[in-house]
């Protein structure tokens, strides 16, 4: 990582950092009546930009759409001040990792090509010169040949892994699970080249909670104990173990249960219901993921602050995201709030 230019990263990520929304910004999005009213709203913050090309008639999907191309903006020119990072590039796959989720679940139920575009945005793509790949699978008759029309790229045996337990088991979230093993085994494999110990804890929690989770997920979907290793990416001795232990566990509770002797014992949660737990849990850990990557920002100058303001613009985008979905099924202010990705006052 060069010197000069990880200074110039970090000062760029701290100025970005004192221009992420507030709680105040949030909660004035939530009140809108209606999209025009949200439109107008966001065009008063930094995305005002972003928002100002959304066509009427206004609805959800298309000011996600062209919020996640500004996103795409925003991490590609961090990836590119910074120098090549791995882990950047790692974080910067999120977006084609995103579509490819999208359109292999699209084809699972039988979505017809049009009602798929509507949910993916090839912008990230265009900026890397990746976008065939993405559209390849788009445009295939189904689930198999979008498969095979993956198999040639860097991750095909991942993707056929998984159509092959998803006939199995018939649920869609294996398509997740998978797609984000790609990410994270990238992730992981870049993580290695890098001594800057607060960025290695922030990629090292990433990692954890997609092991953790695809554990527990496993064991939800009834998969055997050398289906859920296959998900399972390398990770330190200490983990390693906890793993093993939580697979060799009886019920999903008893697997949440392993983790009261860890770093990550409050994440445990309390319902009864394994769905319900699940869930708890995820944006337990989500949470645990934002604060870290707001206290990335008490040192100046270090890699850490890159990745930390890739992981809140990231987050920020979300719950714009889903301002404007709740606002389009006209979900109470309250609720919308209680589910984004905030700091508690």
């Amino acid at each position: 990582m060069g010197g000069s230019k990880n200074v110039y990263a970090s000062v760029k990520s701290y100025s970005k950092r004192g221009k992420l929304l507030k709680k105040a910004d949030f909660q004035t999005l939530a009140e809108s009546r209606d999209l025009e009213e949200l439109i107008t709203r966001i065009k008063n913050t930094v995305y005002g930009d972003s928002v100002a090309d959304v066509q009427k008639p206004y609805t959800s999907q298309k000011i996600e759409s062209t919020l996640r191309s500004h996103l795409a903006d925003v991490h590609f020119s961090i990836a590119k001040t910074s120098g090549n990072s791995g882990v950047l590039d790692a974080y910067y796959m999120k977006f084609i990792i995103s579509n490819l989720k999208s359109i292999l679940k699209g084809k699972v139920l039988g979505k017809s090509q049009e009602e798929i575009e509507t949910h993916i945005n090839l912008h990230a793509e265009e900026l890397i010169k990746q976008r065939d790949v993405v559209v390849k699978a788009l445009v295939a008759k189904d689930l198999e040949e979008a498969v095979a029309s993956l198999n040639s790229a860097e991750f095909g045996d991942e993707i056929a892994k998984a159509a092959a337990l998803y006939n199995e088991k018939k649920s869609i979230q294996i398509f997740d699970t998978y797609f984000d093993k790609i990410l994270y085994q990238h992730l992981a494999g870049a993580m290695k080249n890098y001594s800057d110990k607060d960025a290695t804890k922030l990629v090292g929690m990433d990692i954890d909670f997609y092991n953790i989770l695809s554990v527990i997920r496993g064991k939800f979907w009834g998969l055997k104990e050398e289906q859920i290793q296959d998900l399972i990416i390398p990770t330190s001795p200490p983990v390693r173990e906890l793993l093993g232990r939580m697979m060799a566990t009886a019920t999903v509770r008893d697997a949440f249960n392993e983790l009261a002797s860890t770093k990550y014992k409050n994440l445990v949660p309390q319902v009864e219901n394994e769905l319900d737990a699940i869930a708890e849990f995820e944006r337990a850990f989500e949470m645990a993921i934002y604060h870290a990557a707001l206290r990335s920002f008490t040192k100046m100058f270090s890699f850490a602050t890159i990745v930390g303001i890739t992981k809140l613009t990231a987050f920020e985008v979300r719950n714009l995201a889903a301002i404007a979905y709740a606002i389009e099924q006209k979900i109470p202010t309250e609720t919308i709030m209680s589910k984004l990705i905030l700091e508690e006052e």
